[in-house]
């Protein structure tokens, strides 16, 4: 590589996060560098605002579960294909996959077979600790190196035969939003346990997770109110669900606050007592910022065919980090309202051992996912030696 030419970088992000770490990354790339990035691949606004033409919209490879993957499958195909032409042909410095695994890694193992010299690099670690073990000895051969973003990944990645990796730490524990929602959580006056409190309610981001869950949701809080519980219900949201979100709730005694402002998302984590919540991201995010939580889930249903398939012994992602439960689950038919209602009710009462307990596993998790550095910085580290070493 020549030292006058700018550094030229392959990059495929498909979901809104995975974009979101490939800007910051490149970011870090054109700090470290003292200069702009040239960039070809596949990517969002973020990346796109750095002067990404993407080769197609991204929201196209962010599929969620089996049935949405199967039935756009010819159109998957086509795009991995085309995408690794174009790749490979280019000749980037680098490539840097990033999540979205089921397309971005047939793009590398496509991408090495036709360009070896180029270096592959994955950012954000497969689910290779919850389902699917051999597919860390499967990126073997096309992978050079995985960036994880959970501190115990590195270690499941060389358990398993997989690429090295690096822990280069979790964009969420940067976050401002969450900084200061954490920070409103510690310093304000909780409220006793005749005062009315403030649930968020997080159905998720997909609309079959909202039809999923906030029906089982909407009972919850029947009950809650049933047995004495005054509450304030909020509900952060995106908007491309929030018309449905707003359509389901409608017809619930008490209409909650829809929130849409990121912003205001954050401000309603700080005022939160506890949270109903789909399990995901949204679950660390509230972990992070010290709210209470029970995390649920409704599997796809063509994904219930594989549940064998699963060896991981829980889905959330603060238990994991943990390496115990802090956070209840509860999936498909373990969904019962009356349950919930009475969980939460523990999780909202200030001096109870189940809000207890999980505040100081809240503490635990934040300590094991700090770094020294900003992940982008410790990932552009890792891009730049691999490219160097061409």
């Amino acid at each position: 590589m020549s030292a006058e030419r700018p550094l030229r970088i392959a990059i495929v992000a498909g979901e809104e996060s995975g974009d979101l770490l490939g800007a910051d990354l490149i970011r870090a790339l054109e700090t470290a560098r003292g200069g702009a990035v040239e960039l070809i691949g596949v990517g969002g606004r973020h990346l796109q605002v750095l002067g990404l033409k993407s080769l197609f919209d991204p929201a196209a490879i962010a599929l969620m579960g089996a049935s949405a993957i199967v039935r756009d499958l010819p159109r998957l195909i086509a795009r991995i294909h085309s995408t690794a032409k174009t790749i490979a042909d280019a000749e980037p410095d680098c490539l840097i996959t990033i999540d979205s695994p089921e397309f971005t890694l047939r793009v590398a193992k496509k991408v090495r077979a036709r360009n070896p010299k180029i270096p592959i690099i994955h950012y954000v670690c497969p689910s290779i600790w919850a389902w699917r073990p051999s597919r860390a000895a499967e990126m073997q051969p096309y992978v050079d190196h995985v960036l994880c973003v959970l501190p115990f990944e590195v270690d499941e990645l060389r358990r398993l035969s997989g690429p090295p990796g690096t822990y280069v730490g979790h964009r969420l524990t940067y976050d401002t939003g969450i900084l200061h929602a954490a920070r409103h959580q510690s310093e304000r006056q909780k409220p006793s346990s005749q005062d009315e409190k403030t649930l968020l309610v997080l159905p998720g981001s997909r609309k079959s997770e909202v039809r999923g869950l906030l029906g089982a949701f909407g009972e919850t809080i029947d009950i809650l109110r049933q047995r004495g519980n005054r509450l304030r219900l909020l509900i952060p949201t995106v908007p491309h669900v929030a018309e449905l979100v707003e359509a389901e709730t409608a017809k619930w005694p008490q209409h909650p606050e829809i929130i849409l402002d990121p912003a205001r998302k954050w401000q309603a984590f700080g005022e939160a007592d506890a949270a109903l919540a789909a399990s995901g991201t949204v679950s660390l995010e509230l972990a992070l910022c010290r709210v209470p939580l029970l995390a649920c889930y409704r599997v796809d249903r063509l994904m219930r065919l594989f549940l064998g398939l699963i060896t991981v012994w829980s889905a959330s992602l603060p238990n994991l980090i943990a390496d115990r439960a802090v956070v209840p689950e509860y999936y498909d038919f373990s969904i019962r309202p009356g349950m919930l209602a009475r969980q939460i009710e523990q999780l909202m009462t200030t001096d109870s051992d189940a809000r207890r307990l999980q505040l100081n596993g809240f503490t635990e998790i934040k300590k094991r996912m700090t770094t020294m550095r900003r992940p982008g910085a410790v990932a552009a580290d890792v891009v730049l030696g691999y490219i160097q070493a061409k």
